[in-house]
């Protein structure tokens, strides 16, 4: 798949970055420090900050669906507004 705008493959680099890197810390605090790992909120912000808005009542696999999609979701619409604001703005 080819994108040719720059300024979006460049929010779906850092989307994709950021989704790679709350796996990797969920995986972590799951599977080798057995929950309590005191910087997996610091990693997982944008997915926690999407959890925010939704009940704590949500069963395991729908909210690490929502906090991964958060994960990706936020970083990648922060970095695409940064640079069409950037594009305004020249």
């Amino acid at each position: 798949m080819l994108i040719s705008d720059k300024g979006l493959r460049l929010s779906l680099v850092v989307g994709v970055i950021s989704l790679t890197i709350g796996l990797l810390a969920f995986a972590y605090n799951w599977k080798i420090i057995g929950g309590g790992w005191p910087y997996f909120g610091t990693f997982l912000f944008p997915g926690n900050l999407v959890l925010s808005f939704f009940s704590e009542e949500i069963d395991f696999w729908p909210k690490f669906a929502l906090q991964m999609s958060g994960q990706f979701l936020v970083p990648f619409l922060l970095a695409r507004s940064f640079i069409s604001f950037r594009g305004w703005w020249n």
